[in-house]
This record gives C-alpha cells, sequence and structure tokens, in this order.
C-alpha cells in the first residue's frame, strides 16, 4: 500500500511517502513559509523524485489538527481533495501525534504553543492516549502530570521550559519538529469519508470568540457564523 501522509498544521511543513512499512521519502520543511503555496510542489517533488504517480496511491493520511487554523485547513482541504479525486482512503490523525517521535515508548506529553501561555497538549505512551488532548493553561497540564513517575515533553517546547523545570524537575524535554512519517504509524485511525472530514481546532477562532462576547450568546459549541 502506497501511503502519502501530510502535516501544515504548525510553522514546519512535513510530507512523507511510504509503501508498507517503508519509508519512500519524506520532506520537512522548517521554515515561516506560506504552506498553501509550498504544499502541491512539494507533494509533486516527493512523488516525481520517488518515482511514484498519484494513481499509485492507495491512502492519505493528513495532520487534522489542532495548531494554526490556515495551516490546518491547508493540509485537510488538500487531503480531501486529493483522496476523493483519486477516489482513495483518507484518514486523519491529531497533529500532536506528529510531534511524538515513534522511538519514544515512556508517557509524553506533546506540546503546541497557543500563545499566551496555553497550549494544546496530547498525552501518550506509546499507542495508548493518557489523557484527552485539548486546550489548555500550561499549568493545568504540569498540574495533570505531576505525579507521573517520568515525563518527557515534546514538540513546542521553548518557550515553557523554565516553567517546566521548576514545577517538574524529573521531566525530561525534547523539542521535536512535525513528521508525516508518525502519522502513517498511528494504528487506531480508522479512514473517514473525505466530505466528513473537518478540522480539529481544539479552540474557538479569536474572532468568534470576540463576537460571542460582544453579542453577549451562550457558548453552546455551536458556530457563530450559523447564527448570523
Amino acid at each position: 500500500m502506497k501511503v502519502l501522509a501530510m502535516d501544515t498544521s504548525n510553522q514546519a511543513l512535513s510530507v512523507a511517502l511510504l509503501d508498507g512499512d517503508k519509508m519512500v521519502g519524506q520532506v520537512t520543511l522548517a521554515m515561516k513559509k506560506n504552506h498553501s503555496i509550498t504544499l502541491m510542489p512539494t507533494i509533486d517533488f516527493l512523488c516525481q523524485s520517488c518515482d511514484v504517480k498519484p494513481a499509485d496511491l492507495n491512502r492519505i493520511v493528513v495532520a487534522y489538527g489542532p495548531g494554526s487554523y490556515t495551516g490546518v485547513r491547508i493540509a485537510v482541504t488538500t487531503a480531501k481533495v486529493l483522496a476523493q479525486t483519486l477516489g482513495i482512503e483518507l484518514v486523519a490523525v491529531s497533529s500532536l501525534r506528529a510531534l511524538v517521535p515513534a522511538d519514544l515508548l515512556k508517557p509524553v506529553v506533546s506540546l503546541v504553543d497557543a500563545r499566551r501561555n496555553h497550549v494544546y497538549a496530547g498525552f501518550y505512551q506509546g499507542d495508548t492516549v493518557l489523557h484527552e488532548e485539548g486546550y489548555y493553561a500550561i499549568e493545568s497540564v504540569l498540574e495533570l502530570v505531576k505525579d507521573w513517575s517520568e515525563v518527557i515533553f515534546v514538540g513546542e517546547v521553548a518557550a515553557f521550559e523554565e516553567l517546566i523545570h521548576q514545577i517538574l524537575p524529573h521531566a525530561r524535554i525534547r523539542a521535536t519538529l512535525p513528521d508525516a512519517g508518525v502519522l502513517v504509524q498511528v494504528t487506531d485511525a480508522q479512514p473517514i469519508l473525505p466530505h466528513a472530514l473537518v478540522p480539529n481546532y481544539l479552540k474557538r477562532v479569536e474572532a468568534e470568540e470576540q463576537w460571542l462576547e460582544k453579542q453577549g450568546v451562550e457558548d453552546h459549541g455551536e458556530s457563530y457564523i450559523r447564527r448570523v
């Protein structure tokens, strides 16, 4: 089975091409670029370099959030179009899983910096989800894992290193970039119909939150766009 995996949910762009369990090729661009411009050329370059035609693909795997709202939409939209056009399987995996190196089997907390001292966080040990991923104040994350005998923080950790070491001296910290190849290794992800896939933001966009506040509307989890 030939699989194309992609993640543009944050600053780095990662695209991987696999044939079964074998990594055929991978490109990761760790720079501030417009992913809407670079994603398709990167996919095209990777496929041509590995002598794989679009018709050879059997599955698309995409990181569907959380992360940058724009970045998440780019990969999700591209993946949906490709899967629908090619008539192949589409699988969506949390972007937080793409930050966890495949060789890490100990308890791990995956972080994406959501600004204002908040993070998107995932809690894993191998394929096991230890706690529900979500949008948290960083202090809340540290409180959740304070009794863990060992823990490794990965992902966008630079802004929180001092606080982590202060509260959890035994914790290890390992900055990581998204790895599209890791997405393919998540065993509990199931295929989804392209039209049914929506980005997993975990948090409302700031404009929506401001609109709800100004209108004095109680938040019931619906999109404010439907209310207008």
